[in-house]
């Protein structure tokens, strides 16, 4: 899987099923979404449109919190959603939270190509986007 996969599944482990949601909004509102200018195209895709970073980063933005990006990780709660730049590339994970006192920063649930991980790595990138939903 990918970065976005770790969302998409998370959530529809509690029932919402992001993949169509994010598909219906885009197709009554596809000029809102990057989908024409980052990749050129002229319609939506139910297969893909939820597995890309900006799609989501959207789709957050419009129902739920787009949050201030900062560097206080007492800002971030379990369940905010992250988004970073990755080498130029856009990456998505999950805050969890700290397990004990010990940890500095809220753990993060994330894939980045190894499969899902769950890492103290919240500020290991720049932060592009902060969202609640």
């Amino acid at each position: 899987g990918v970065c976005t996969d770790v969302i998409i599944r998370s959530y529809r482990a509690l029932g919402v099923d992001l993949q169509k949601m994010v598909h219906e909004d885009m197709v009554q509102n596809f000029s809102e979404y990057p989908s024409k200018r980052i990749w050129g195209l002229t319609r939506t895709d139910k297969n893909i449109d939820h597995r890309r970073v900006p799609n989501l980063r959207v789709f957050f933005t419009r129902f739920g919190q787009s949050l201030p990006v900062s560097d206080d990780p007492g800002k971030y709660l379990a369940g905010d959603i992250v988004s970073w730049s990755v080498s130029g590339r856009a990456h998505i994970g999950i805050v969890v939270g700290k397990l004990d006192d010990e940890i500095k920063n809220p753990l993060v649930v994330h894939n980045i190509g190894l499969g899902p991980k769950l890492e103290d790595m919240l500020f290991d990138y720049p932060i592009t986007g902060h969202y609640r939903y």
